[in-house]
């Protein structure tokens, strides 16, 4: 990598790319105010619209979104009838859970065996840092050949919605002909990917009634309907005897085409215990990437710590649905609400309310865009061949840039590989991804510019 002019620009500019996501990371950014002062979220946003003001972006504004967050936005002119990219991360981040579980304070970026740890290092702080490194290498090498647009959203973590809405409003905002999504990670440290696909959600409450109140079960219990074994058994059909998702009217057989998980591989990754199997039937890629998956999220009931002998009168669950790319997630919730009602057992009152809901995401992998990323990805990481990868969570936004651009190509690359432990403590980002990472989107907006 070391005789190409950009990937020398960039490893010159990996000590510059520390002090800023060092800086960034510091700003406890997590766009929930109820725990998090707004102030922090304001810090980094300015940070953010300081940077591309620096780099010559114009037009750089701080978009008061929806729900009551901010999104950065900055313009950079290119030659004249270039095309336009967009370019996404997010600078909210995740709560860092237990803190005292961390090795190192989660918001001072440490570096520790080769790996730089901290919250939002990897997701998605890193990837702000990955698209300012790849328009500065650019800009040292006979400049930034297309038109930018650089958008970094302020409450992705939180799901609330704030900057999807706002494009609904603003369409013309992040028109692009291709969108870089840097929020999502290489299958392995080492091996480009793009993720081509994305799984959508829906969550769902379910609530079961069978008593007007509690009741003494030495003295009732065998014949008063117990409204958390209906719960109980409602969930259960959620299931297969292997453990694979079965929603009545769902169909959960479809195969992945791209890239393979090996199940001893999959195993280690999701810190499986030994002698418990896995659930489900087909690949591992099949059931995570291509098949919906339901998770029981939780449960009310009472506590096993001062429980009483009580039948319980009610009880609720929330259930997230997981949605395969070719399925609408509006579609899955009406199954999964008509499942559950339809399984509730000896008439139970049942009602279910669904809570958030996000559509599933399909690349179209023969474009221009994914030629350029493969040749570019081709030289960052010499010797590998760009992989193609789905992803089980979500990103809202993509559906709706989708919805607004239809034209627009989107590619979905970044910083979160199974190392980097992303929402959970101790998360971290591999420096070396980092620096090929940038390398990599830098000559894919050169060779997009070319095709």
């Amino acid at each position: 990598m070391s005789s190409n002019p950009v990937a020398e620009t960039v490893a010159s500019l990996m000590p510059r790319a520390k002090q800023e996501l060092t800086e960034l990371v510091a700003f406890r950014s997590v766009a929930d105010f109820d725990q998090f002062p707004r102030s922090e979220s304001e810090g980094a946003a300015r940070w953010v619209a300081d940077a591309l003001a620096a780099e010559g972006f114009e037009d750089v504004a701080l978009l008061d979104t929806p729900d009551g967050t901010q999104s950065v936005y900055g313009f950079l002119p290119g030659p004249e009838g270039a095309k336009t990219v967009l370019l996404y991360a997010h600078y909210d981040v995740q709560p860092p859970l237990d803190e005292a579980a961390w090795t190192t304070p989660p918001f001072e970026l440490t570096e520790r065996d080769g790996r730089w740890y901290g919250r939002g290092a990897a997701d998605c702080k890193g990837g702000l840092v990955m698209h300012l490194l790849a328009l500065r290498a650019l800009k040292a090498n006979g400049g930034v050949p297309v038109h930018v647009k650089v958008i970094a959203e302020g409450s992705e973590e939180m799901g609330t919605g704030g900057l999807e809405r706002y494009a609904e409003e603003h369409p013309g905002l992040l028109e692009a002909d291709t969108i870089v999504i840097g929020d999502a990670g290489n299958f392995r440290v080492g091996l480009p990917t793009v993720t081509s696909t994305l799984r959508g959600m829906t969550m769902v409450r379910l609530q079961v009634d069978t008593l007007a109140g509690n009741l003494h079960s030495g003295q009732f219990g065998g014949a008063a309907p117990d409204a958390l074994a209906a719960l109980i058994r409602v969930l259960d059909s959620l299931r297969a005897e292997d453990g694979s998702t079965t929603v009545d009217g769902l169909s959960a057989d479809a195969g992945w085409e791209g890239l393979q998980y090996e199940q001893e591989q999959f195993r280690q990754d999701a810190k499986v215990l030994d002698g418990v199997e896995l659930i489900g039937s087909g690949t591992v890629a099949d059931r995570i990437w291509a098949r919906p998956a339901v998770t029981v999220l939780g449960i009310d009931c009472p506590p096993v710590v001062g429980a009483t002998p009580s039948v319980q009168a009610g009880a609720r669950a929330l259930i997230s649905l997981r949605v395969p790319p070719g399925v609408d997630a509006g579609e899955a919730t009406k199954l999964l609400q008509a499942h559950l009602e339809a399984h509730t057992p000896w008439g139970a009152r049942v009602s279910t309310e669904q809570i958030g809901q996000g559509q599933p995401f399909r690349a179209d992998t023969t474009s221009p865009a994914y030629q350029a990323m493969a040749a570019a990805m081709a030289v960052a990481y010499p010797g590998q061949e760009m992989q193609y990868a789905g992803q089980g969570g979500s990103i809202p936004l993509c559906n709706t840039l989708a919805a607004l651009y239809p034209r627009a190509e989107i590619l979905l690359i970044g910083l979160s590989e199974p190392e980097a432990q992303i929402h959970a403590v101790n998360e971290s980002v591999s420096p070396e991804e980092l620096e090929r990472l940038s390398v990599a989107e830098a000559l894919f907006l050169r060779n997009y510019a070319a095709s």
